[in-house]
Parts: structure tokens; C-alpha cells; sequence
């Protein structure tokens, strides 16, 4: 069946289409290039609306044993917000942390067709999958977190061959079926088990005698030679500590051209001027990634209200209890390996520190100079939940609005930012990039977030109007490989999504160590620690797709 998308406005960046009127074919769920005869069997008149490719989530915590934690811990936020069942959708619920089947609409409804869990515990990547399996409709993926393990430490502070630290990483990858590796407060958070409670980048972990920098660039460099597409994706020491900036350009400073990619760099960027001693870093930072082409960044933008944070990294999350709104959280360790920090949280714009890091966040968005290499994310939930997206791109694209909003937070917070300096506006083509196109190129998705011959037909049509915030909520049509599952942002369908997944090659001598070791220390054995591919697709969850390793992508 040959599907024509007639007279659109497509924004394409991989593809360098910026708001030409064009004709969009599709195929067997693929975008093609037919025979001027072919016989169209459907068509869309789409003149004056907006074409992009569906919308990818880089970032978003969505799967997993702390999105668990984290609906047990607030039923609160699952009142007064549910999805009723009907013959086409099941019920659902939540929306700082909704359930797995209201993720999966309220992101196809907002026009993505993509997201990723960046933060699964390799000890948890069962769950993990079964989660991101119950999520409908979109594409999915998940970031393995390395750094913190004991293994791993063990390798480094007995100064294992570098092929053999490389065989592990692989093998962890292929284990947990995971697209990429991410490294949460490197070191940080088995220091913390130790009673460290802190671990800057040169600070040696009291047990293992290593240092986060030693982890960030043997986990970098391992990576770039096994070829997995991802860079590693970094949250770094100090987050959301004053002056934590500092460790944020060392780290940058230090990459030593190694591809890194810094997450919710917002919480990473905070200097110590004024008289609360918290100001913004955000135009330092901007111009170290200005200078450094090998980091790219996502922002976890702050956006005002109820959330609840979610984080791997218990050193931090044990200090931000205090901070706790309702009065609840949780903090926990996972086999020695890895934490798990739930805490609600409730982000006030008349705050100081709270519209201070809306402001930090947006400052960055404003001066980074390459779309290319910055995502738009609210680290959700922990900077806000991923419905707020819309807004944001208003904020970034509509300097008056942005003003306007800026003129409704804490004052004396904009005293330490650069925001009310700052006129620059994004342009369409430069949404598409940031939802888009970069975050399909730096996960190493080719045949996704582009509209050209052979990709997947993953599109998503907007009525061009000047609220950028009501257009992108609520998109005229959404396709998912071919087939229309949204329109005017009401699911018509529901489809299965596919996995996406990496699997670098390695040493199989490396299972024998593992084994001894885990036979040793773990509560599982290493053969049920492995993720079979059936646990993934069956019962109708979608399919498979491994990722090419061994060369990046351009």
C-alpha cells in the first residue's frame, strides 16, 4: 500500500530540508522514493502543516526499579489524572511518574515515537525491559550503568588489562541488553557505601583507590574502541552542589577528545557568587562546549511543580532528602553495585535556587551554538515531567513569551543569570534537531529521525500556528512505521514499538572470570543474570533491533 503526504512543510535537518513544501512517500512502514506511475493508495492533503520526523526522547526515566519505587511511593500523583480503559486503550495513570501504558500514549500523543531509559541497573535489566515491553507504541532502549560495580572497580585498582576491561563492558552490554553505557556520579556511589560523602573528579575512592576522572576516561575510551555508537553518557560528579561548575569544566577540560556526553548538565552548572552563594555557571559551560566539539550535553531543564526525582546516585539523593516535598523518599542499594535515591520534589518559582536553575537551564539552551550536539530534555521526572516539552519549546522559540514567564519567578534569582540578556529563538529546523535528528545520530539510530528514502516512517504533522506550545502539544497526525496511530493528539491505534539495542563483540574468555565472581559475591548466577532476546519480544512486545558496533557514526 503507497501512502502520499502531500504539500507539508517538512523540517529534515539530517537531510538539510529546511521548510520545503515536499511530498512524503510511504511504503511497508518505510519512506521511499517511487516510480513517477506508482499507484497512490491513500493520501494526506497536508498543505501549510509542519512535517518532522517522530520525536526521540534521548533521555527520560520511564523503566525500572526506581519508576517503581517511585509510583508506590506518591499514589497522590495517579489521582486525578487517569486514562480510562476503552476498547482501544487500557487504563493508566500518573503524571510526574506515569504508568508504563500512560507513558507510552502520552508520548505518542505529544508526536515521539522514541525514548530512552538512561539509567538501568545491570542486576535490574529484567525489570527494566519488561517495563520499557509494556510501554506501547513507542520505539524504546536502555543505558547500562557502569562505574560504581565492584567488578569493574576490581579491574581498575588491580590495573587489569585494558582489553580485558573492554571484554567486560561488552559483555555487560550483551548480558543486559542495552544500547549504551552510563556512568552515574563515577565512583560516587559505591564511595558513598564507604562513608565518602562527597568524590570529586581527582579524589581517590577510599577503598579502591581510583578516581572518578580514571573512571570516566577508561569507560570513554572503552566505548569508542568497542565502537557503540552512544558516547558515554556521563552525570558527573557534585550534582546540584554550588560551585559543582568547576568539576563540570574539569571534566570537559579533561575528556582528552574522547566522545562524552554530559547529562542534565543544568544540575552540573552552579557557581557560588552572591550572597546565597549559588549563582549560575551556565555561560562558562556554554563556552567550554562551544570549544570542545567532543561533548555534547542534554539540558534536564527545571520546570515549575509537583515531580518526584529519581536517581542512581544515592550520594546526592541522601543529601536532597532534606529537601523532600511530600516529607518521603527512599534510598537503597542494589548488590553492592549500584543505589536507587526516589524523592518527591516540588519546584517553586518563588524559590530562589528553584527559578535560578529554570534560568540556568534555559540560559544554556540559548548559548550553546550547535543544535547538534544538545538535546531538549527535562531528565524526567526529575526536572519535570516530559508532558511539560511543549512549553519548553515555546520558552525557546518565543523570546516574548520567555520574557514574560521570567517576569512572573524570584527576581532576585535572575540577578545571577544571564537569561534577560539573551534574545536569540529557535527556529523549526532547530527543534527538529535537538527532538530529532541529533539524538537519532548520537544513539546511532540511521534509520530514525530523518524523513529520506529508507527510514523508517516514524512522522509527525503539526497546523503551523504561533502558540509553538498548543501546536506541539497536540499534533494533527502521528505514524508509526507507516501506520496513522494519532490525530488532532487523540491515539487512533496502538502499535508495538521495537527495542533497539548494541551488541559489541568480546573475548568469551571473560564469562570464566565472571563466573568465579559471581558464583563469589552475587545473590544470582551469571547464566540468569543474562537477558535472553525472547524475554524481550515475546508475548507481542515488539521487535528486536541490534545497532551496528565497530565505527561511529559521522
Amino acid at each position: 500500500m503507497l501512502i502520499k503526504l502531500t504539500g507539508g512543510k517538512v523540517y529534515d535537518p539530517i537531510n538539510g530540508v529546511d521548510g520545503e513544501v515536499r511530498d512524503i512517500f510511504v511504503e511497508n512502514g518505510r519512506i521511499v522514493s517511487p516510480s513517477p506511475t506508482a499507484k497512490v493508495d491513500q493520501e494526506y492533503a497536508l498543505h501549510g502543516r509542519v512535517v518532522m520526523a517522530g520525536g526521540i526522547d534521548p533521555h527520560t526515566h520511564i523503566g525500572g526499579g526506581k519508576a517503581t519505587i517511585a509510583r508506590m511511593l506518591m499514589p497522590e500523583d495517579h489521582i486525578g489524572d487517569e486514562i480510562p480503559s476503552t476498547a482501544l486503550m487500557r487504563a493508566g495513570s500518573g503524571n510526574a511518574i506515569p504508568s508504563t501504558l500512560t507513558a507510552g500514549y502520552r508520548y505518542a500523543e505529544m508526536g515521539y515515537t522514541a525514548a530512552f531509559e538512561p539509567a538501568m541497573l545491570p542486576s535490574n535489566a529484567r525489570q527494566t525491559h519488561l517495563e520499557l515491553g509494556d510501554t506501547p507504541i513507542i520505539d524504546k532502549g536502555a543505558f547500562v550503568m557502569l562505574g560504581s560495580d565492584d567488578f569493574f572497580l576490581r579491574q581498575l585498582a588491580g590495573k587489569a588489562d585494558f582489553s580485558a576491561i573492554k571484554d567486560y563492558i561488552a559483555w555487560t552490554m550483551q548480558a543486559t541488553q542495552a544500547l549504551a553505557v552510563k556512568v552515574v556520579n563515577p565512583g560516587g556511589i559505591s564511595a558513598f557505601k564507604f562513608n565518602q560523602r562527597k568524590l570529586d573528579l581527582d579524589e581517590k575512592h577510599v577503598y579502591y583507590g581510583v578516581t572518578p576522572r580514571d573512571i570516566l576516561l577508561t569507560l570513554a575510551r572503552g566505548l569508542e574502541e568497542l565502537g557503540v555508537a552512544h558516547p558515554l553518557h556521563v552525570h558527573g560528579c557534585n550534582l546540584g552542589v554550588p560551585g559543582g561548575v568547576e568539576t563540570t569544566l574539569a571534566t570537559i577540560r579533561g575528556s582528552q577528545g574522547l566522545p562524552i556526553h554530559l547529562t542534565h548538565i543544568q544540575f552540573h552548572s552552579y557557581d557560588t557568587e552572591g550572597d546565597m552563594k549559588f549563582s549560575s555557571g551556565a555561560a562558562r559551560v556554554a563556552e567550554a562546549v562551544n570549544t570542545h566539539k567532543n561533548i555534547s550535553i542534554d539540558i534536564g531543564q527545571v520546570m515549575f511543580g509537583q515531580t518526584c526525582t529519581a536517581s542512581g546516585d544515592t550520594m546526592r539523593q541522601f543529601v536532597n532528602t532534606r529537601s523532600a516535598n511530600p516529607k518521603k523518599w527512599v534510598v537503597m542499594d542494589i548488590e553492592c553495585d549500584a543505589g536507587c535515591g526516589v524523592i518527591p520534589f516540588k519546584y517553586r518559582d518563588t524559590s530562589f535556587v528553584n527559578a535560578l536553575q529554570w534560568a540556568i537551564g534555559l540560559e544554556l539552551f540559548l548559548l550553546v551554538n550547535d543544535p547538534w550536539r544538545i538535546f531538549l530534555t527535562t531528565d524526567h521526572p526529575n526536572g519535570g515531567p516530559f508532558t511539560c516539552y511543549p512549553h519548553l519549546i515555546r520558552l525557546l522559540m518565543d523570546k516574548a513569551f520567555r520574557k514574560d514567564m521570567a517576569q512572573k519567578i524570584n527576581q532576585d534569582a535572575l540577578k545571577y543569570s544571564t537569561l534577560e540578556a539573551l534574545d536569540r529563538e529557535y527556529t523549526l529546523y532547530e527543534i527538529a534537531i535537538l527532538t530529532r535528528s541529533a539524538p537519532a545520530k548520537s544513539l546511532g539510530l540511521k534509520d530514525r529521525g530523518h524523513l529520506g528514502a529508507g527510514a523508517c516512517a516514524d512522522i509527525t504533522v503539526y497546523e503551523d500556528i504561533p502558540d509553538r506550545e498548543a501546536m506541539f502539544t497536540t499534533p494533527e497526525l502521528v505514524f508509526k512505521n507507516g501506520e496513522l496511530i494519532v490525530r488532532n493528539g487523540k491515539i487512533v491505534k496502538i502499535v508495538r514499538g521495537a527495542t533497539h539495542v548494541a551488541r559489541p563483540s568480546y573475548d568469551k574468555s571473560i564469562e570464566r572470570t565472571l563466573k568465579t565472581y559471581f558464583d563469589d559475591y552475587l545473590t544470582v548466577r551469571m547464566d540468569n543474570f543474562r537477558l535472553g532476546n525472547d524475554e524481550i519480544i515475546n508475548g507481542g512486545r515488539g521487535e528486536l533491533i541490534v545497532q551496528p558496533t565497530g565505527v561511529r557514526t559521522a
